[in-house]
């Protein structure tokens, strides 16, 4: 339960932190970081026993069939991670708390902060490959969101569409990989997939798989060449930069590619693209961080280039390798966090981010250009920092490797000149903004913030200070645990410390640093031929050759199929279900199968014969609505008749039920329209239309007669043989709706309140004209018949008696919660039509809301409480029960579950009922339409 709550802990906490949003600043900010700090708290009480080697799982079976279950796991990798989520996120949390401005929503702030914690988490916590894609697309939608927070800001706008468009795209590639993964292991279970590396290896369909997967690893963490987004997602508050950067969105990239890499990892074709890959990012973000004028954009930037870097040493695929990606990943999230935040402070006290008019910071920011020079030193490579260790370990990987034959001398060619632009961009950061003269005309005069806006830099500098002088003290056992989780296997000899000789990899780095000196000192030559470059924009490439070609596409296919005319939805609908039938019956020999047809009587003749002349008179008078209705009543009662027929008790309640509310409420709709429809059908559309409605008829019933005439295989046998056993109840039908498909049904119970809370909020203060002066139409003077209140008097207790004993009987004899459901809302339809909607909500709660969500959360209970006994989701529970003055009875669990359908169906029938007798005309005028 502990790791569940690890998980949930943040979304509990966005919660608070909404319901917080109308206090203060302090106040809100406060109870926003309870969740994460509780969560710190909790994961660091399980450090010793990660830090051991044990792993630990907790699993509860979900879907079974389909392969998800929720099943976590926290080892080293996912320990690492997880610590790294909280505690930054708690750092970026306080120093969120400074950086908004009072006109900004904080509690709506805080509460998209923790979905986004919430979804990492999940990310990294998930042992089922199903699940973590769940995670993975949730947080696509919180950075979306979070980007988007200023959304009066165009650019905010730009670069969130452009970041969900990439990413989600990417998802939609790893659910792809995931599928065939688990059709390759025969399981989404994490630990078995992460054991089946030769059998996925050597399977035909891993290329494919491979590919699938790094699209969507690729995306996420902005590898070439899908990188574009990241610096165009800098439009976001600068916490959430410095999030997204340090612990979240892009590092779940790398952290997948870690999780994987047992499983994908040791191919030729793994290494060429996850290396070529990973080069080409690492030097691409190095060189244009140079080039950025925008302090967030050079960070930008800086960060593809390293998470190229860790790429690239995954690529190399060495398990010392992995160990330097997983310690760079470490240093990278503490020294690009501090760094964003500097970058914050720097906006936040002087009004602007162009390092074009800043100069001179230091005479007014000292502390803030101290820590910033530390952070920037760790981000260079300078000896005494964390990231000198991490890029060491890395410059010594690309001397070993020797996967390029006569060519490797190129990966630490490359890697040398990636640093020398790493120590030039560093250095523009620090030189150009802290040192120089004093600036001239700044937005605003700098000053230091607040200490607490300072305080998380502070602690960030401090861990990229101890870990880069006390690396196997600091951050040893961590690195150890996380290393031996990702490469399931021992791991190689290494060491940790600071010095390590005159070696290769220093003389590397002291050329680097050099080399990188040097760049900058002639940094405006660099400038000059950058210039010369044709200028290419990622956000008009984006807009003017993908968004706006899917927009057009978008816009084109929406015309020509969602016209708003049903008759072409129809025409559409019949055209291919005409082509299903033909492409079936075609081969057919004999149209007639083996199967004996059933003798035909008189009352089934003359029950099919009122149907099919109704269904005429229906569409023959059409143009006279309420007629028309009618005769469609007679459609729907010979329907029902003919379930009686052939034995469907509970399908005839169904359909009666539905039947007369839905009636009613098409009735009220008819009340606000006019009484007649236009005739403004050629008689070349008409033609169409009979030979297309004709020639689907008759093609849909020879499909039927033919498949009906012929011996199939039902699945109503395994239903017939369990219902008792396996679900405990002898009426199959409510069985299958509250058990064996009860997914289906709390689906279903879930759109429907959905659909009846949007017909309310389409419904609410609409005002039309008053019909009773531009219909057509005859009206009652007697708008409450007398008649029809002392019938109604004895008939709703009478109707409600019913519907609980339809309800109770339901999981043995035909009933249920849908039908007494329905026989309720009969009831009270029926008190609206006889007293109107002024004396009966005197009466009756005017709110159905609350009825509605009671209903989808009790059926959401019920069929999450099976977990807490070891049972997949909605298994029922059932056995008999001595209750006193009423006997032996035997109860389901079943049965609380059906008292949620119960619920929802009785409050969104008369939520839409009550809103559309509710609504008024332009005149002012209430009407009641009756009702």
């Amino acid at each position: 339960m502990l790791l569940l709550f690890l998980v949930l802990l943040p979304f509990l906490g966005s919660l608070l932190s909404l319901w917080s949003a109308h206090q203060s600043r302090s106040v809100c900010t406060w109870l926003t970081a309870v969740a994460p700090a509780v969560g710190l708290v909790l994961l660091l009480s399980q450090g010793p026993a990660i830090l051991a080697g044990e792993l630990l799982t907790v699993h509860w079976r979900w879907i079974e069939l389909l392969g998800l279950s929720l099943s976590f796991r926290l080892d080293g990798l996912s320990f690492m991670f997880a610590l790294l989520v909280l505690a930054i996120g708690l750092l970026v949390i306080l120093y969120g708390r400074y950086y908004l401005s009072g006109k900004d929503s904080h509690g709506r702030f805080f509460s998209l902060l923790l979905l986004f914690m919430g979804a990492m988490m999940g990310v990294v916590m998930s042992n089922n490959l199903l699940l973590l894609v769940v995670f993975w697309e949730l947080t696509s939608l919180s950075s979306f969101l979070l980007i988007g927070f200023w959304g009066h800001r165009s650019d905010a706008r730009q670069g969130a569409r452009m970041a969900l468009t990439v990413t989600g795209a990417g998802g939609l590639a790893l659910l792809a990989g995931v599928m065939i993964l688990g059709h390759i292991v025969g399981s989404f279970d994490l630990s078995m997939v992460l054991a089946a590396g030769d059998q996925i290896r050597a399977h035909a369909l891993y290329p494919v798989a491979l590919v699938l997967v790094l699209l969507g690893i690729f995306t996420k963490s902005a590898q070439f060449p899908f990188h574009f987004w990241l610096p165009h997602a800098m439009s976001a508050p600068t916490p959430v930069s410095a999030y997204l950067h340090s612990a979240t969105m892009v590092k779940a990239g790398v952290f997948l590619l870690a999780r994987l890499y047992p499983a994908l990892s040791g191919t030729d074709l793994w290494f060429v693209i996850v290396s070529v890959v990973g080069l080409s990012t690492m030097t691409l973000g190095a060189v244009v961080a140079l080039f950025k004028h925008d302090l967030k954009g050079l960070l930008a930037y800086s960060t593809i280039s390293h998470l190229g870097l860790i790429t690239l040493l995954f690529g190399l695929d060495t398990r010392l390798a992995v160990v330097a990606a997983l310690f760079h990943i470490v240093n990278h999230a503490t020294f690009k966090a501090s760094l964003f935040m500097a970058a914050g402070i720097v906006d936040h006290e002087t009004g602007t981010r162009d390092i074009r008019v800043l100069s001179g910071l230091r005479h007014y920011m000292p502390v803030t250009a101290a820590l910033g020079l530390i952070a920037a030193a760790a981000m260079a490579g300078v000896p005494l920092m964390n990231g000198f260790l991490s890029t060491e370990m890395f410059l010594n990987e690309s001397l070993q490797q020797n996967v390029l034959g006569n060519a490797s001398w190129l990966i630490p060619v490359v890697a040398v000149f990636a640093k020398v632009f790493s120590v030039a961009y560093a250095l523009r950061f620090i030189h150009s903004v802290f040192f120089g003269p004093r600036p001239g005309e700044l937005p605003k005069k700098p000053h230091e913030p607040p200490f607490f806006m300072r305080a998380p830099v502070v602690i960030l500098v401090v861990l990229c200070l101890a870990v880069g002088v006390l690396p196997a003290l600091v951050v040893g056992p961590l690195l150890a645990a996380a290393s031996a989780s990702t490469t399931l296997a021992p791991l190689p000899e290494y060491t940790l410390a600071l010095w390590h000789g005159f070696n290769r990899p220093l003389l590397m780095s002291a050329t680097a640093l050099i080399l990188g000196v040097g760049v900058y000192a002639k940094r405006q030559v660099m400038f000059d031929l950058w210039n010369k470059l044709p200028p290419l924009s990622a956000p008009e490439v984006f807009e003017n050759t993908l968004h706006h070609k899917l927009i057009r596409s978008a816009r084109w296919v929406t015309r020509t199929l969602e016209n708003g005319r049903p008759q072409s939805y129809l025409l559409l609908l019949f055209v291919f279900t005409i082509s299903l039938a033909g492409i079936a019956l075609w081969p057919l020999a004999n149209l007639q199968g083996s199967r004996p047809l059933m003798p035909l009587d008189f009352p089934t003749v003359a029950v099919a014969l009122t149907i099919i002349g109704a269904a005429f008179a229906t569409v023959l008078l059409h143009h006279k609505r309420l007629v028309a209705l009618l005769f469609l009543s007679v459609v729907g009662l010979g329907v029902a008749l003919a379930f009686a027929r052939f034995s469907a008790p509970d399908l005839v309640l169904t359909q009666l039920s539905v039947e007369v509310v839905s009636i009613v409420l098409l009735i009220l709709i008819l009340y606000l329209l006019p009484a007649h429809s236009p005739r403004d059908s050629s008689y070349a559309r008409i033609g169409r239309h009979v030979a297309v409605a004709t020639a689907g008829g008759v093609g849909l019933g020879l499909l039927t007669f033919a498949v009906l005439t012929r011996p199939f295989d039902s699945i109503s046998s395994f239903f017939l043989e369990h219902s008792v056993s396996g679900g405990g109840g002898t009426n199959v039908v409510n069985v299958v709706l509250v058990d064996f498909r009860g997914f289906d049904t709390f689906g279903e119970i879930t759109v429907l309140a959905i659909a009846a809370i949007g017909i309310y909020g389409l419904l609410d203060g609409m005002r039309l004209f008053d019909p009773k002066r531009r219909l057509l139409r005859n009206f009652s003077r007697e708008k409450h018949s007398m008649l029809l209140s002392v019938l109604n008097m004895p008939l709703l207790p009478l109707a409600l008696l019913i519907s609980v004993y339809i309800f109770m009987r339901g999981h043995n004899l035909p009933g249920g919660g849908f039908i007494a459901g329905l026989i309720t809302a009969i009831a009270f339809i029926l008190q609206y039509l006889t007293n109107g909607l002024q004396w009966t909500n005197q009466r009756l709660s005017d709110n159905f809301h609350p009825l509605v969500a009671a209903g989808v959360l009790i059926a959401g209970l019920t069929a999450v409480a099976s977990w807490f006994f070891g049972k997949p989701l909605l298994t029922s529970a059932h056995d008999h029960f001595h209750i006193p003055l009423i006997g032996d009875i035997e109860l389901a669990s079943a049965m609380a579950f059906d008292l949620g359908v119960y619920l929802t169906v009785v409050g969104a029938t008369l939520l839409i009922l009550q809103n559309l007798g509710k609504l008024k005309p332009l005149t002012g005028e209430q009407t009641e339409g009756g009702a």
